[in-house]
């Protein structure tokens, strides 16, 4: 395997990973900006409308026809948020050329429909089709519906505005429902045009050999475009508040839901991650086993890091009579591992995890893809095995000295109505 990043233009980067074993190519590119919550929902739309038409495929069906022309072919949109940034993108896959039945330059074919539609979309006069529109902002209402009726991850969407109030990781990726319908598709066009201009852009290719086609192309398409790229901030930490903040909300829900954040302001991410998985990220952790198994005081309790926030949360469905007992004994758990109460199977356990996730880089484009990105993000570029190794170097103490800097940030519920 061999990874490679150039610049093609200021905040514009081109990263490729070569590994001969594939027989498909994939590509992605990266749009990323600030969130915000009146801009989230008309950047979401602005480039998922890319992915649904082009000017010379003027509509879903001719787009998918010439997709499954190529062998089927893929193209779908993405939108996602990382702490205070928001990443939106496209990403294509299609097999390679040399598969061909006949012969076709399946590389050229995919280059130029892409190239198409990032540069050539589907609008005129300054706004995108209407139908085509139509289409795409429906689908992201219905995105948002399902945000919405997905209590556990509403619960920690909630939780996140409650833990980063007042900084764009309160935000949600997609924007809210009111947002999204006041969308027009003049206002997705011009948030389009902006991303164009001003996002930082990370465009990555991953195959069985390098093709300088791309990297050219982009390099001559960008050429046209007046950029003014905006500084992005990839890690900004978030201060733990002065005095614990509790919110709820009552729900038509069987199950109650608690989040529980800790912030820190530790460098050490990789003792961190550590404390995280020694908490509550696998079947033998602290959470888990206690918590769950052991007290039955959950149905389910598990912990997630918020890296680039320097943020842990604890997210857990209980019943309301156990809540107070459930968060008693969290908190309890995690002063386990700040007294050092941490044992060599933990550590241990904890490390085969990070083998196990480390050692699946590699088995699918899609997976270099975003091992890569996300060490882009964090500025230090390094290869799954050296990672490991960084893992493997951390000792008990750097855990126990990262755990002691988590401190109670916030706490949301989710409860049952009928509890009442």
């Amino acid at each position: 395997m061999k990874y490679n990043r150039t610049e093609l233009a200021g905040n514009i980067g081109y990263s490729s990973v070569i590994d001969e074993k594939f027989k498909t190519s994939f590509l992605t590119v990266r749009f990323i900006t600030v969130l915000g919550k009146e801009t989230a929902a008309a950047n979401a739309l602005g480039i998922s409308a890319l992915s649904s038409s082009s000017r010379n495929y003027n509509s879903i069906a001719k787009l998918n026809e010439k997709l499954s022309a190529l062998y089927g072919a893929s193209l779908v949109s993405f939108t996602r948020k990382r702490g205070d940034i928001q990443i939106l993108g496209l990403s294509s896959s299609w097999i390679n050329s040399r598969f061909a039945i006949d012969g076709e330059d399946l590389d050229g074919e995919m280059l130029e429909l892409l190239r198409g539609c990032i540069f050539e979309p589907n609008a005129e006069g300054g706004e995108f089709e209407a139908d085509n529109f139509r289409i795409t902002k429906k689908d992201l209402l219905d995105r948002i519906d399902a945000e919405l009726n997905n209590k556990r991850g509403y619960a920690i969407s909630r939780a996140s505005e409650v833990a980063f109030k007042g900084e764009p990781a309160e935000n949600s990726c997609y924007g809210t429902k009111e947002t999204a319908e006041a969308v027009s598709a003049k206002d997705a066009f011009e948030a389009y045009s902006r991303l164009l201009e001003t996002a930082q852009i990370e465009i990555y290719y991953i195959s069985s050999e390098e093709n300088e086609r791309i990297p050219e192309m982009f390099r001559k398409a960008f050429a046209d475009v007046k950029r003014a790229p905006v500084k992005i901030e990839f890690e900004a930490k978030s201060p733990v508040k002065a005095e614990t903040a509790e919110v709820s909300d009552e729900f038509d829900v069987n199950q109650c839901k608690m989040v529980i954040n800790f912030k820190s302001d530790c460098t050490d991410k990789y003792a961190l991650k550590y404390v995280s998985t020694i908490f509550g990220e696998t079947p033998v952790s602290k959470l888990f086993v206690n918590v769950r198994e052991k007290l039955s005081l959950c149905y389910y309790c598990a912990c997630r890091p918020i890296t680039s926030k320097g943020t842990l949360m604890v997210d857990s469905g209980v019943e309301k009579d156990n809540i107070e007992k459930a968060k008693t004994e969290i908190l309890a758990q995690l002063d386990e591992i700040c007294n050092g109460n941490i044992t060599d199977d933990e550590i241990q356990s904890a490390v085969l995890s990070f083998e196990n996730a480390l050692s699946q880089i590699g088995d699918t484009p899609s997976s270099y893809e975003a091992y890569y990105f996300d060490r882009f993000c964090y500025g230090e570029i390094m290869s799954p095995a050296e990672q490991l190794a960084e893992y493997k170097a951390v000792t008990k103490e750097r855990i126990i000295e990262a755990a002691k800097t988590l401190k109670l940030d916030s706490v949301y519920l989710m409860l049952n109505k009928e509890a009442e």
